[in-house]
């Protein structure tokens, strides 16, 4: 019997433990040799330039004079340098106006607007319709 369970123990940390620690380490190791230039992704999800960094900050640039300073343990993932590019052009204004204009309709208006077409009037006794 203690031996099935000291071979258990050690199935679980061959399989579960090991695995983790190794992944933790390579994070933290591409925590501390992200440099300037590099892309990368915060644990919330935003994407920016590295601009200046330091032993526990970096100095991210998030889009064209926007700088923020995040923690070095804020860096999720490097990005590669193969991925595209998704910074936006000064005239993303002018790429929808082809687009048809979107109406943007309120339910609430629209039944409000119903009720007075079929005559109904709305009450004034502080209670919601």
């Amino acid at each position: 019997m203690p031996l099935i369970l000291i071979a258990m123990l050690a199935a679980m940390y061959f399989l579960v433990m090991r695995p983790n620690n190794k992944r933790r380490r390579e994070m933290q190791e591409k925590q501390r040799n992200a440099s300037s230039g590099q892309t990368i992704v915060t644990i919330g999800g935003l994407h920016a330039t590295i601009i200046d960094s330091d032993d526990t900050t970096v100095t991210l640039e998030v889009s064209p004079g926007v700088m923020c300073v995040y923690e070095r343990g804020a860096i999720a993932r490097v990005l590669e340098d193969d991925v595209e590019d998704t910074t936006v052009p000064d005239n993303a204004a002018e790429l929808t106006e082809d687009q048809p204009e979107l109406k943007h309709t309120d339910e609430k208006s629209d039944s409000k607007d119903a009720d007075e077409a079929a005559g109904n009037k709305p009450r004034n006794d502080g209670t919601q319709n």
